[in-house]
């Protein structure tokens, strides 16, 4: 099974396009959409969903109000003012460090799982299509890309398929990462500019880094 990743140092270079492109080209293959945190493939393939599952990628605080007595502790140790006045937990500020349960005299404070995402399986006409969407604000961005590409290369085994098109996300940090671990070449697509070389050079020495051939398409 080969996998190819096509990636920019930015976004906006059209590499959406190209892998969009690729995809008719291709025939019958896998292609993944990693750029969760603001992907817009679906635009160009209009992929028929016919399997979700949600994503639970970072944790959320709990108090139970039924053991709190009210000492303020947890307000008091918290790095992210998540607990409001009447000690309860404001859920857009609370990262899920698990602080509160450790101060917590008794233990009314817990961590539960919080639904960060959701992954979707779908049929597009050259073939299958997997990509997710990250909630605002959410992280683990990377974790998420990881089962994205999992599911991806479990339909390309199950359905006989020997190529997996990745869209990858912008710049060279962990979603990246995540997008281009195992595969067999990247092609970067660059800008004509200063600022497009330089984003190329990064993403060049990131592949580099992790022993990938890199292959360039130039917008002109």
């Amino acid at each position: 099974m080969r996998q190819l990743a096509i990636l920019s140092g930015k976004g906006g270079t059209g590499k959406t396009t190209l892998t969009a492109a690729f995809s008719v080209l291709a025939g019958k293959i896998v292609v993944a959409d990693c750029d969760v945190d603001a992907p817009d493939l679906h635009m160009l393939l209009h992929p028929e969903i016919i399997k979700r599952n949600e994503f639970k990628g970072s944790k959320l605080a709990q108090i139970d109000q039924t053991k709190c007595i009210k000492c303020g502790l947890c307000r008091e140790k918290c790095r992210f003012n998540a607990i409001i006045e009447n000690i309860e937990v404001d859920q857009y500020s609370c990262e899920g460090c698990g602080v509160c349960t450790i101060v917590c005299p008794v233990n009314a404070a817990r961590l539960i799982e919080r639904i960060s995402g959701q992954v979707y399986v779908s049929k597009i006409n050259y073939g299958f299509m997997v990509h997710a969407t990250l909630n605002p604000g959410e992280a683990n961005s990377g974790k998420l890309v990881a089962l994205v590409r999992l599911n991806a290369k479990i339909i390309a085994e199950k359905e006989g398929l020997d190529l997996i098109l990745i869209d990858g996300p912008p710049g060279i940090g962990c979603p990246v990462i995540a997008s281009i671990t195992g595969i067999d070449a990247a092609l970067i697509v660059a800008e004509p500019t200063l600022s497009g070389i330089h984003d190329l050079e990064r993403v060049v020495q990131l592949l580099e880094h992790f022993k990938i051939q890199p292959l360039v398409c130039k917008y002109v």
